[in-house]
């Protein structure tokens, strides 16, 4: 960006999290909105709605809530953070909100919600509750069939923008839920059902060559050590190493699974 300036707003250590990027906007936006980048613009942001929330991109703040401020002098910019802990703009669209919540986008542009199974991105961690008794900053109808008069006002986020882990669309049909969890975790991304069952076939095959060196290795020295009770110790090393290869199979065929996921 042209004309950088980097606007010191206090005299301490800063790290990474503190430090807010300036942006130009064709729409008024306040301070906690959930924005994301225009598409036809690297320069604009916007305020992020549930069509568009795998475009999330921070939240909007003021210039000195950061120690460090990236802007451009010549332009009117908003200031948007995507990590630390900051106010994000919330109604109850979803219920009241607890500390340890995650947040997500709600149907009001802009304006965040407790995280459901429908939402695929999240904004951060809720470290503040809010709830329709709270002191809100003002109330909304919604514009769907239910009509709900929801509540909105400010609460402090650990901003960071990450997958639902809770999220619906990552199950993949034909696979329980757990496999689908577990092989979301390792790839951060959904997994074909082919796929895993070719993972679980290449763990299966891996451990039973292992059970199987184990269960060779113990019957050939039990029957050694009862034909010659005097060779225990040249045995004993024989079942370490047969642990031993065992142990590499098995590593070998988790290491597989994980490249078969990744890939």
């Amino acid at each position: 960006m042209l004309g950088l300036l980097v606007a010191l707003t206090a005299i301490t250590p800063v790290a990474a999290q503190n430090v807010t990027q300036g942006y130009q906007s064709d729409e008024p936006l306040q301070n906690g909105m959930i924005v994301r980048l225009k598409s036809d613009s690297k320069v604009k942001v916007e305020a992020l709605t549930t069509d568009t929330q795998r475009d999330m991109l921070g939240v909007t703040v003021a210039n000195s809530d950061a120690p460090v401020s990236l802007s451009d002098p010549g332009q009117t910019q908003v200031f948007v953070a995507t990590f630390g802990r900051y106010q994000v703009l919330v109604n109850t669209q979803n219920g009241p909100i607890k500390p340890g919540d995650l947040i997500t986008i709600s149907s009001i542009k802009g304006v965040g919600m407790k995280v459901d199974a429908d939402h695929e991105v999240v904004i951060g961690k809720a470290l503040e509750s809010f709830a329709d008794n709270s002191d809100a900053e003002g109330y909304v109808t919604l514009s769907d069939t239910s009509k709900t008069k929801v509540a909105l006002g400010r609460i402090m986020v650990d901003i960071g923008v990450g997958r639902n882990p809770t999220y619906s669309g990552d199950t993949v049909s034909g696979v329980p839920k757990f496999l689908s969890r577990a092989a979301q975790a390792v790839t951060d991304r959904p997994v074909s059902a082919l796929r895993l069952y070719a993972c679980l076939a290449v763990l299966g095959v891996a451990f039973a060559i292992a059970g199987g060196i184990i269960y060779s290795g113990v019957r050939t020295g039990m029957t050694a050590v009862g034909r010659n009770p005097l060779a225990k110790k040249s045995i004993f090393r024989n079942l370490i190493t047969v642990a031993l290869m065992a142990t590499i199979v098995a590593i070998v065929g988790i290491i597989a699974v994980y490249l078969l996921l990744r890939i």
